[in-house]
């Protein structure tokens, strides 16, 4: 008896020290940073898990559907690509869903199309092991008939999604969504838990992006760090990364922030990693 009590002490031990080593922001890669050469064909969906381990060092990755589009059924591909990522030690922790309707659309028909479209993402989101979908909300319409709209599919798709424990969050990605206090409104009126955003630093053209980010941040359940351009000390030149990584320790986020790079004068490899180098030093003092 002395000694399971002795073994069990000895691992609350140990999983209180890994508990306290467990950094508070961790860095995933997105796979639209690899988007030229997915396009290309260079490279496919099935070599993510591995560039992303053994090109940048990162342990979790975020699909976008767009480039295993025919395979979200295909049980065969994801066991394959499931067993890539564990071959690499590598998570998955979310698809980007694009392509599938609008859940925003003022149409009830069309709408409610374009929630069961999602369907078929969920299950592959379960079965890959990933704790979200990432959805649009796009359509036509006032910004009032399209905020109603989307509470109307948000709030059907989480409960769908619920019961196979995925969450499914809302990307600032143009048109209405780009204003914060807009989709904050739709967070606050679906009101479950795992209905959610995906703040996207980037994503923001006629709206102030750090209030974008303060207003979203309450109901991320994940961050995507967008980059474009850098100067000669390493800062992204549009963004201050600084004031942003602030606002999102100061949300009480805790997780992964991932690497979008989206610029033109630097490749995708040196993007990635120009990324990565400036998330590890805004994200350093956060985590000591």
């Amino acid at each position: 008896m002395k000694t399971r009590y002795s073994f069990l002490i000895l691992l609350l031990a140990v999983t209180l020290a890994s508990s306290a080593q467990e950094p508070r922001f961790k860095i995933s890669l997105a796979e639209w940073s690899l988007n030229k050469s997915l396009f290309k064909k260079t490279i496919t969906n099935m070599d993510f898990p591995r560039i992303a381990k053994e090109t940048y060092g990162l342990d979790a990755v975020e699909y976008v559907n767009q480039f295993f589009k025919d395979k979200a059924e295909d049980t065969q591909y994801l066991t394959q690509l499931k067993n890539e990522c564990e071959k690499y030690g590598v998570k998955s922790l979310l698809i980007m869903v694009d392509g599938e309707g609008n859940l925003a659309d003022t149409s009830a028909a069309a709408r409610n199309k374009a929630v069961e479209n999602h369907y078929k993402w969920v299950k592959a989101a379960k079965f890959l092991g990933c704790h979200s979908i990432r959805v649009n909300a796009g359509g036509r319409g006032t910004m009032g008939q399209m905020q109603a709209a989307a509470i109307d599919a948000l709030t059907k798709l989480s409960n769908y999604a619920a019961d196979y424990g995925i969450n499914v969050i809302v990307e600032n990605h143009g048109g209405n969504s780009s204003y914060g206090k807009w989709l904050a409104e739709i967070m606050k009126s679906v009101n479950k838990p795992n209905c959610g955003t995906l703040p996207d630093l980037g994503n923001f053209y006629e709206y102030d992006r750090y209030k974008g980010v303060t207003e979203l941040m309450p109901f991320a359940k994940g961050v995507s760090a967008k980059t474009h351009d850098f100067d000669a000390n390493g800062n992204e030149t549009q963004i201050d990364y600084e004031k942003m990584m602030k606002i999102i320790a100061d949300s009480g986020f805790k997780g992964y922030i991932d690497v979008e790079y989206e610029g033109t004068k630097l490749n995708e490899d040196e993007g990635i990693k120009a990324t990565i180098a400036l998330l590890k030093k805004v994200i350093e003092p956060y985590n000591k």
